[in-house]
């Protein structure tokens, strides 16, 4: 019976929660080896889904990702595809000034792509609804900068058409964040 009574107090707790971590059940539960042992046997039996170590979700969905990495927002092609200005397939890129690893890990069987930014820069981010939850992704103005900042700015038509979308006084002001290197770099790529 407290088996039971935990699982529902914590669908209870994570039901507005796309993630939540195992610190988080064990506060429920009031036992670090308890919560440990719990969660195994959920997401042993597939009610919930391991994202990361420590990081979990009711959802099997590699962009909840990007909450495993606070401060963090998603960004390049993944904010293109929010914005509706890339209609390939893309992987989540998780952009974080959390100091981990970089590159390329396997979440639910998908690459999500992990990159660095100075928290200087960690700004120009909305929170788009997916499914019945808000996710955080850079705005189309941020989004553009960030591919020149990443060296992600080849295809010249589509840089063009982020610039036509992008609000240009909102770009000048986050430039203004930027050193000077920055922007010659930013004002070379059209």
């Amino acid at each position: 019976m407290g088996k039971i009574k935990h699982i529902s107090k914590i669908k209870e707790l994570v039901k507005e929660m796309p993630v939540f971590t195992s610190g988080d059940i064990e506060r429920v539960v009031g036992n670090k080896n308890y919560a440990h042992l719990l969660l195994h046997n959920l997401v042993k039996k597939g009610e919930i889904f391991r994202i990361k170590k420590g990081w979990y979700s009711f959802r099997e969905d590699s962009f909840l990702s990007v909450f495993c990495f606070k401060p963090s927002y998603l960004g390049l092609q993944s904010a293109l595809s929010f914005h509706d200005l890339w209609e390939q397939e893309t992987n989540p890129v998780v952009i974080t000034s959390k100091n981990v690893r970089k590159g390329v890990r396997r979440v639910f069987g998908v690459n999500v792509v992990v990159h660095y930014l100075k928290p200087e820069y960690l700004f120009g981010v909305t929170f788009l609804e997916k499914e019945d939850y808000l996710i955080p992704v850079s705005d189309v103005e941020k989004t553009l900068i960030d591919l020149i900042y990443f060296d992600q700015n080849n295809d010249k038509k589509l840089i063009g058409e982020i610039k036509k979308r992008a609000d240009e006084k909102k770009t000048e002001s986050y430039l203004k964040k930027y050193p000077s290197w920055f922007r010659k770099k930013y004002d070379k790529s059209f």
